[in-house]
């Protein structure tokens, strides 16, 4: 596993626990209000764990595709992907 690899897992493991702090949350009756920044929080790094796995893919999958003369495909992946991000 390289660095974003990790990283990516560390901040996954964060927002889960943010995740099922978010449910406790609902549960106890907590202020609405608490509830969603929680849950913002958890979408926040939601987003960065996907950049730091996209940082890996462009650093190394893209790299090497364009290497051997396959780049067109990965850039189709990459836009497909940033389709879906943007809702578009």
């Amino acid at each position: 596993m390289n660095k974003e690899q990790k990283n990516a897992v560390l901040t996954l493991k964060t927002a889960k626990g943010q995740i099922e702090a978010a449910i406790s949350m609902i549960e106890e009756g907590r202020y609405c209000v608490d509830v969603s920044n929680q849950i913002i929080a958890a979408l926040g790094l939601l987003k960065r764990a996907n950049l730091l796995i996209l940082r890996q893919h462009m650093e190394h999958c893209v790299k090497e595709a364009f290497e051997n003369n396959r780049g067109s495909e990965k850039i189709d992946e990459i836009i497909d992907i940033l389709s879906k991000m943007t809702g578009k």
